[in-house]
């Protein structure tokens, strides 16, 4: 299978890179990293030729590119070269609630499918941040619908994609994300059990046809963005 290099050190010589054209979730606690995970595989696509989109649907893109800016990485350079696309979904998504309170009408925004809508038509990479906005209102068992129907059409348009969901929504539908997906990881804070000291850690949680670690990762948020620093602990 083609693989997709992550942008993650350490991480690609662990798992070979990211299965191309599927589905990986990725979950964590506030503070995690996950967002910056999501631009720096971004980054990573670009870098590698991949026409790449950055759907966010909770902060808009100055704030996205100040983010990334830190860490070297350039986005408007990648939006200006074409290789890049940062789609917002913020302010429709406010309008479409405002609407519908005008009209006393329940807002249900659990159609995923309606991501693709605002992808352009050569995507080949999609980074989706976050999928939790567009679970508000629905059940478990839609969710799990319509999160497989996701799947399914990224897969049929061979398009590789990074959802990344809130660890607190993760656990409302009872992680039944992790089952949809091709492959899934989990970001944790926690206290190292050897030094005391707090960590955040990597989960992966599954990656199919792929051997994967059973113990987490610990990883650093340092000047270059997300990067493992070995020793891996139980």
């Amino acid at each position: 299978m083609d693989r997709i290099k992550s942008g993650i050190a350490g991480l690609d010589e662990i798992i070979g890179g990211i299965p191309a054209g599927r589905t990986v979730l990725l979950t964590g606690e506030p503070g995690c990293g996950k967002t910056i995970l999501g631009l720096q595989f971004a980054k990573s696509c670009c870098d590698q030729g991949k026409r790449t989109v950055y759907i966010t649907s909770e902060e808009d893109a100055a704030d996205l590119k100040f983010q990334a800016k830190g860490f070297g990485w350039d986005l408007d350079a990648l939006e200006e070269k074409g290789i890049l696309s940062i789609i917002e979904l913020t302010g429709k998504r406010v309008e479409s609630i405002d609407r519908a309170n005008k009209m006393a009408t329940a807002v249900r925004t659990g159609n995923f499918s309606n991501i693709l809508e605002h992808a352009p038509d050569e995507t080949q990479v999609l980074v989706f941040d976050s999928l939790g906005t567009y679970a508000a209102k629905v059940d478990q068992y839609q969710f799990k619908d319509q999160l497989d129907l996701l799947v399914y059409m990224l897969k049929e348009l061979d398009v590789t994609a990074l959802i990344i969901l809130d660890a607190a929504t993760s656990r409302n539908f009872q992680d039944s994300a992790e089952y949809s997906v091709y492959g899934a990881l989990r970001l944790v804070k926690r206290d190292n059990p050897y030094t005391g000291e707090r960590e955040r850690a990597m989960d992966i949680v599954k990656m199919r046809g792929t051997k994967t670690p059973i113990k987490l990762l610990t990883y650093e948020i340092g000047e270059n963005g997300i990067a493992l620093i070995g020793g891996q602990s139980s």
